[in-house]
């Protein structure tokens, strides 16, 4: 991704007024192609039947929907009315001018971010980060967490060989390293005739996979993009001690827990993997835990959900997304609607219902929510402590970046764990000159 792609500008304007009296449009909305999407299809229709609005959907594999959608916003294309683009996009998305600003349509609509996570509300919505300037609204909470083979970990011979080979019992796992045990024990068994591996990460270069995966550990050891926010003194941070370890830790579970060929594998590829019998414990995003879960061979009683655990801290890598309304678009009132329908209460916990992860409290805070899916509590649990990538305008370039240093090591086993991270800053600090932000 170049940074001439990023750099188009346009026009800001300011929308006021209530949503409601948009004649009947025909709306596209623009997301990524995957479950919570046929979810929000099924979800939309309520809002087709309430509104005389008719809905389409533009929903792009995750490989190419990064370049797809950037390229489509770059080029003010008027595809999509409305975008459910990731947390990363919101800097330039708004400084772009993306985006429509939503303070005063939220105003006018008695809308109020203090009903959405404030994780959320931070990572999704606002830029500069943590300033009450509304890009977006919360859509579709999620973290990187795990799931693995409790029908294995229950099985009693199975806890008799780990008791045996560790002087532990066989459990979830409580930090890292007990994550890197467990797998180490799992790979290269053999369970019911077949051989099988210890767990399935992400390994990815291409787009944003090994980066997504690898933070998971490095926030736990304790990696940081700055000493402090906002002046982007990395020097001690991205390459401090406890970063360094973080990064031997995840190269080191690549190499000795992974099935066979695992060099660039993502989300996919994580859950193949698991579906098939393949692994003991997999990572992936939140949002594919109800399909898991449904799985007629591995869901159900045989399979179970951790949040990523923690080392030296808690952390847990940031996925989802907010819903904008696209600036070149001719149906913003139309649009607006739609922002203003899915934002209520009796939505929200629809689209819950049906497999979205709602962000909006009165469904987080349900007494009833923990026990609504075997994975609800872990959910609320790591989007306490989620952390996200640069939301810089130049995010692309800072990505690939960091792409490049950590594949390069964990997979090609080139240079050192703290030869990476040096380099990644020489990377950013590159980036950031050219931006005048050093």
């Amino acid at each position: 991704m170049k940074k001439q792609l990023l750099a188009l500008t346009t026009a800001s304007f300011v929308v006021v007024g209530a949503a409601g009296h948009a004649k009947a449009e025909d709306l596209t909305l623009c997301w990524a192609a995957w479950d919570p999407a046929n979810a929000l299809v099924e979800l939309s229709k309520e809002f087709e039947a309430q509104s005389g609005h008719n809905m389409s959907f533009e929903f792009v594999p995750w490989p190419n929907f990064a370049d797809r959608m950037l390229n489509e916003l770059n080029s003010g294309g008027k595809l999509c009315d409305l975008l459910i683009g990731d947390s990363q996009w919101i800097g330039g998305g708004a400084e772009n001018g993306h985006y429509v600003k939503l303070n005063e349509f939220f105003d006018a609509n008695d809308i109020s971010m203090d009903d959405f996570a404030p994780a959320t509300v931070y990572a999704y919505s606002t830029w500069p980060k943590g300033t009450p300037n509304y890009y977006a609204l919360p859509a579709m909470g999620d973290a990187n967490g795990w799931f693995y083979r409790k029908d294995w970990f229950e099985r009693d011979d199975i806890r008799a060989e780990f008791k045996k080979a560790t002087g532990k019992e066989l459990g979830e796992p409580k930090t890292q390293r007990d994550l890197m045990e467990i797998a180490k024990f799992f790979q290269g068994r053999e369970i019911d005739g077949n051989t099988v591996y210890g767990a399935s990460i992400f390994t990815e270069r291409g787009s944003e996979g090994i980066t997504m995966g690898a933070t998971g550990a490095l926030y736990t050891f304790g990696f940081k993009y700055e000493n402090t926010p906002g002046k982007y003194d990395m020097e001690g941070a991205v390459n401090s001690p406890q970063a360094v370890e973080g990064l031997e830790f995840y190269k080191e579970l690549y190499d000795c827990c992974t099935p066979p060929g695992y060099t660039n594998s993502y989300m996919s590829a994580s859950l193949d993997a698991f579906k098939s019998g393949q692994v003991a414990m997999a990572m992936n995003w939140f949002a594919f835990f109800p399909g898991l879960y449904a799985d007629p061979v591995t869901g159900g009683d045989k399979i179970d959900f951790f949040v990523n655990p923690p080392q030296y801290q808690a952390g847990s890598t940031l996925g989802g997304q907010g819903i904008s309304v696209v600036s070149y678009s001719d149906k913003k009132d139309a649009a607006l609607e739609y922002i203003k329908w899915f934002a209520q209460p009796t939505v929200q916990a629809r689209w819950w219902s049906l497999g979205g992860y709602s962000a909006h409290n009165s469904v987080l805070n349900d007494p009833g929510f923990k026990d609504s899916q075997p994975f609800a509590g872990d959910f609320l649990v790591a989007m306490q402590d989620v952390q996200d990538f640069w939301q810089e305008p130049v995010y692309a370039e800072l990505l690939l970046a960091m792409q490049k240093r950590l594949h390069d090591y964990v997979v090609a086993g080139q240079g050192t764990a703290k030869e990476a991270l040096d380099k990644l800053i020489a990377d950013w600090t590159e980036v950031f000159e050219d931006e005048g932000k050093l």
